[in-house]
């Protein structure tokens, strides 16, 4: 994947991408290399946010009762810039593990396996083999502890694809 920026501004902003075959073999992975700086530079440089929904932040950084029709009629609360921050926090957050092989954090201990051949064989007579774990095996998945880490990341990606309108300058 090539990306050539241009000039700042609406004009020639884009001069050129190139997309080669193997970047869409994992193409979230090389989408976030330019989805996560693009956003850190965002959150950097923005100069407004949009309107974000409550059930999107923690209750601290919720609109009151008492503000939701102001800010729903394009005023601001004490947290209303927080609210954006926290969600492109988690849009980053979610995009950079997209970066890292996060799933090795939920494994543990160490593989011993070796494969055995079986007396039967396949429908064509190819032989067969059992993968069996020897006496050493303690590897271990921590499955609930993956699952909610994916969770989060999908959480991320959602938060980036509701607000996709919102991110401008």
């Amino acid at each position: 994947m090539y990306v050539k920026l241009g000039p700042v501004g609406r004009k020639n902003r884009a001069e050129t991408v190139v997309i080669d075959d193997y970047d869409v073999w994992n193409l979230d992975h090389s989408l976030a290399l330019i989805i996560v700086p693009a956003l850190k530079l965002l959150k950097k440089k923005k100069q407004g946010a949009p309107v974000v929904q409550n059930e999107d932040v923690p209750e601290n950084l919720r609109v009151s009762k008492e503000e939701e029709e102001d800010v729903a009629d394009g005023g601001t609360d004490e947290h209303y810039f927080e609210r954006w921050d926290y969600v492109l926090d988690q849009m980053i957050w979610a995009f950079q593990e997209k970066l890292e092989d996060w799933e090795e954090k939920f494994y543990s201990g160490e593989t011993d396996t070796s494969f055995v051949k079986i007396k039967e064989k396949d429908d064509k007579g190819e032989e067969l083999y059992e993968m069996v774990n020897g006496p050493n095996h303690t590897f271990e998945v921590d499955t609930k502890g993956m699952k909610k880490h994916s969770d989060k990341i999908d959480s991320g990606i959602m938060l980036f694809a509701k607000y996709y309108g919102g991110l401008w300058d």
